[in-house]
């Protein structure tokens, strides 16, 4: 059986305030993830994440938001079909969840489940787990080196 967790947990430099917004602020988040972003911060709220990476091409995520609990936890899902509402069985669920620890740092906790439940072939899920994987370490990485380099 293929490994598909997808999991980060990475302990970050900063108060959980300032790292909820870094995570669920437009302005905040293409300074660490996407290019260009829009997010209706709400459950229910529509999104996109534009990315364009020069080793490939132009990428355009939609999501939905699911979960919005400040400055706890914000969930979203993604990769559904064009058309098609994300649900479960038809999209990934990106979970982010902040626990503080101490009044300067945070733990952040990064999961995107789900993939199981979607009908690609084993070997797409496989890569999708691989790619996201190394996806989330990278960008989990800029946003630790973004808040630690904020002024006090």
């Amino acid at each position: 059986m293929t490994d598909l967790t997808i999991e980060r947990d990475v302990l970050i430099e900063a108060p959980a305030d300032v790292v909820w917004r870094t995570i669920t602020e437009p302005d905040q988040i293409s300074r660490w993830f996407a290019d260009r972003v829009e997010l209706d911060l709400r459950s229910g709220g529509a999104g996109t994440f534009v990315f364009e990476n020069s080793d490939r091409a132009h990428h355009v995520a939609p999501l939905v938001v699911t979960t919005v609990e400040p400055p706890r936890q914000f969930a979203f899902r993604w990769g559904h079909p064009e058309g098609e509402a994300p649900v479960p069985g038809n999209s990934v669920l990106v979970e982010f969840t902040l626990t503080p620890e101490g009044s300067e740092r945070t733990r952040l906790r990064v999961s995107e489940t789900g993939l199981e439940g979607i009908g690609w072939p084993g070997a797409q899920k496989a890569s999708y787990a691989e790619d996201h994987r190394n996806g989330w370490a990278f960008f989990t990485g800029r946003l630790e080196s973004l808040l630690a380099a904020r002024p006090e």
